[in-house]
């Protein structure tokens, strides 16, 4: 899966420089990349596709469990695409089709260009003959390790 995420972090960079020419490069995070595919895996295991998980558990209670001191704004597109067992996976098209599914939603789209966010996160899962994305997009306006580094 690792392909198909970075595949699609590739098209939404260049779906930002197309439709938004003022928008920040995106810069892939680790951190929310692994938020992102913890949420695609928990999507692909309890067969869903929503925001919240069965249990209530969205990326920004995962986002604010693993960093506390995140303050900043954190967007979330998520995806499923089905595929023929027998032909497997075309990272190439699957990418293109679940950045043409954000680009056609105007809240989706609305995340992918918008200007202020400067860090990604794409984690995808599969479960049988379905394939779960999470993309999330973050600018964050907390103090972070500089502010760490300098305190006394």
């Amino acid at each position: 899966m690792s392909a198909l995420e970075l595949r699609i972090a590739v098209l939404i960079e260049e779906q930002r420089e197309k439709l938004g020419p003022s928008a920040h490069p995106l810069a892939i995070d680790p951190e929310l990349s692994k938020i992102a595919r913890e949420h695609s895996q928990d999507m692909a295991a309890k067969n869903y596709i929503a925001h919240a998980s069965p249990t209530g558990e969205t990326t920004v209670t995962l986002l604010m469990a693993a960093d506390p001191r995140f303050q900043g704004l954190l967007a979330e597109n998520i995806g499923v695409l089905h595929y023929v067992k027998q032909t497997g996976v075309d990272v190439d098209n699957f990418a293109k089709d679940v950045v043409r599914q954000w680009l056609n939603s105007p809240k989706h789209r609305e995340n992918l260009v918008m200007a202020d966010y400067k860090l990604t996160g794409i984690g995808a899962a599969v479960n049988g003959d379905t394939v779960y994305v999470t993309a999330l997009f973050a600018t964050d306006l907390g103090l972070g390790q500089q502010a760490e580094s300098k305190a006394p």
